[in-house]
């Protein structure tokens, strides 16, 4: 519980960058998004996998300097995830050591922790861009806290055992029921300023909390298929960024999806 504690002490203060916005942001998820592909690629090492760490490492330098310096830069995404695949194939076809399914964990990778990590910091750039980003971290919080203590009372029925033995149907329902009315608080005390309806914010809140128990269970999954317990630690008490942020990464997707494709 102590080093909970001074985990929560290390926490805060990032959370605060992020909350902040601007380039507190995006520096902060910069290097978030570096930590949490380094620990993906170090439990699936654990697992006998060979990532191409120089790749990844490369994509994610790439993609950061598009996303901080040009206009528009998810329109570069999928040159760059091209430009990826091409040169994973050329380190297939050059190397022995390297199989396609090494090329496949890498570009996974980049995915899941460089373009996801990056939707904070596109909707940072959007008009109530940073009420969005608000957003995304009251979705992934009350989901938790609400799926957390309704597991612990109502729960009896286990949602998917085989990846995380704790968590129930319950737990979720209440996750479900919390994001959505976090997002709707949210959107009632800014319809005036951001002048969309707190409806909207409702039926977001829900999508993401769908997906950010999804992306808490994903990180679960991989964490299990390498025999791993946690990533590896950096927050006292909290593991990895990885298991501190795996339903935030889902939940920024959503959000940026919804926003950009609905509201408009």
């Amino acid at each position: 519980m102590n080093s909970r504690y001074l985990g929560a002490l290390v926490l805060i203060p990032i959370l605060a960058l992020l909350l902040v916005g601007g380039w507190f942001l995006k520096i902060t998820v910069l290097f978030l998004s570096i930590r949490a592909l380094y620990e993906y690629f170090h439990v699936l090492e654990k697992k006998g996998h060979k990532p191409v760490r120089i790749l990844g490492y490369a994509a994610w330098l790439g993609y950061f300097l598009v996303l901080l310096f040009t206009d528009q830069p998810q329109n570069h995404l999928s040159a760059i995830l091209a430009i990826l695949l091409a040169v994973g194939f050329v380190y297939m076809v050059f190397s022995e050591e390297v199989s396609i399914a090494d090329i496949g964990i890498t570009i996974a990778g980049v995915l899941y922790t460089v373009v996801l990590f990056g939707f904070l910091v596109l909707l940072s750039e959007k008009e109530n861009g940073q009420y969005y980003v608000y957003s995304v971290f009251i979705i992934s919080w009350v989901c938790d806290t609400l799926a957390y203590y309704s597991g612990r009372l109502f729960g009896r029925h286990k949602l998917i055992e085989r990846v995380s033995p704790k968590k129930t149907v319950e737990g979720a329902v209440g996750g479900l029921f919390g994001g959505a009315v976090g997002a709707f608080v949210l959107g009632t005390l800014i319809a005036e300023i951001s002048g969309i309806s707190p409806w909207h914010f409702l039926l977001m809140g829900f999508m993401g909390a769908v997906f950010g128990q999804i992306g808490d269970l994903a990180a679960s999954a991989i964490k299990r298929y390498a025999g791993e317990k946690d990533y590896p630690k950096i927050i006292p008490g909290h593991g990895g960024i990885l298991d501190r942020f795996d339903s935030i990464l889902f939940v920024s997707l959503i959000v940026y999806v919804y926003t950009s494709y609905v509201i408009f």
